[in-house]
């Protein structure tokens, strides 16, 4: 490893993590998190420290609450941010962001599949090419099963083809981003936004870092398929107005597909041909057509319905104080 050069800087780290079920990861993670709380040297020669690691409490169903609280008064590294309810991953990871201030934050999951001593692959990447934003290129296939990759990879396929302007990285939880731009991203974050489609409005030049993911540890996965969809719909919704434009391209296609078949019909009577009866092939693009019709009514729908949260002022998340602090909690106060 080179050594540090006199009078360089050292890159301030901030981690963010949001915890659904970390009851049993968390304390093997902290252990990892705080040997890198020294200043460590990448292989290019820069020096790091991780300043402060944010474990955002999404208000999971086990004892990652307590686990968090022991975290906290065993090192002063470690940051609780309580929400005040569930919200789910990627407003909890806007919610640490924001709480962060750090010159870069790291965003790592919960369940041990990502290396923290990676982060000086990350940094050496950033600073290479020059580059505000930094997504793990993972080396090895993600320690799902493989319906669950193959669900990945096709709903990356579609907005990467169908609803990205211009070219996008493949997103992934474990990225490095720049301090600025990370807590200026949290703040102006509407609800229901897609994390990644959010950095990519203010992001300049993105790059990717080659790291190993590890395999997940024995704890229940918090992600359903219902969880999943409903990651893709979001992503779907804060792409833009691309989807509505491919709502109007299947709207013109069956229009001009109605069109031609109309003047088939026209053209095989007045050349006295017989017409068929036409009942069987007169359901099937009446169902198709009503199909496509309540799919655009509903990508529609979804997009009123983020206009409503906003104009309504619905927040992304809300940060609160320890829920065992207040009056609802269960720790004893002075007498």
């Amino acid at each position: 490893m080179p050594a540090r050069a006199a009078g360089e800087r050292v890159h301030r780290v901030s981690v963010v993590t949001p915890v659904y079920r970390g009851e049993r990861t968390l304390p093997e993670l902290f252990a990892e998190i705080a040997a890198l709380t020294s200043p460590h040297v990448t292989p290019d020669g820069h020096t790091w420290q991780v300043v402060e690691w944010l474990l955002v409490y999404d208000n999971g169903p086990d004892g990652s609450a307590d686990v968090i609280a022991d975290l906290a008064a065993t090192d002063e590294v470690v940051r609780p941010v309580w929400l005040s309810r569930n919200y789910g991953q990627h407003p909890a990871t806007l919610a640490g962001m924001a709480s962060s201030s750090g010159d870069w934050v790291v965003t790592l999951d919960e369940d041990g599949q990502h290396d923290p001593r990676d982060i000086a692959t990350f940094l050496d990447a950033a600073l290479r090419d020059d580059a505000q934003l930094v997504y793990a290129a993972p080396t090895n296939r993600a320690p799902h099963g493989v319906a669950r990759n193959a669900l990945s990879r096709s709903a990356k396929w579609v907005f990467t083809t169908f609803l990205a302007s211009g070219a996008t990285p493949t997103f992934e939880s474990y990225r490095l981003i720049s301090g600025e731009l990370a807590r200026s991203v949290a703040a102006y974050a509407g609800a229901g936004v897609y994390l990644d489609v959010a950095l990519g409005w203010v992001v300049g030049r993105v790059t990717t870092a080659r790291v190993a993911l590890r395999a997940e540890s024995d704890r229940p996965s918090g992600y359903s398929l219902r969880t999943l969809m409903s990651h893709f719909w979001r992503l779907v919704i804060s792409s833009g107005t691309r989807s509505l434009r491919v709502v109007s391209g299947l709207g013109a296609i069956f229009a001009v597909g109605g069109i031609g078949y109309a003047t088939w019909l026209v053209l095989n009577s007045a050349l006295g041909r017989a017409t068929p009866a036409g009942w069987t092939s007169t359901m099937v693009v009446v169902l198709v057509s009503t199909g496509v019709i309540l799919f655009s009514l509903g990508v529609i729908a979804e997009y009123v319905g983020v206009a409503v949260n906003m104009a309504m002022g619905r927040p992304p998340y809300l940060i609160v104080s320890d829920p065992k602090d207040g009056p609802l909690g269960r720790r004893p106060g002075p007498r």
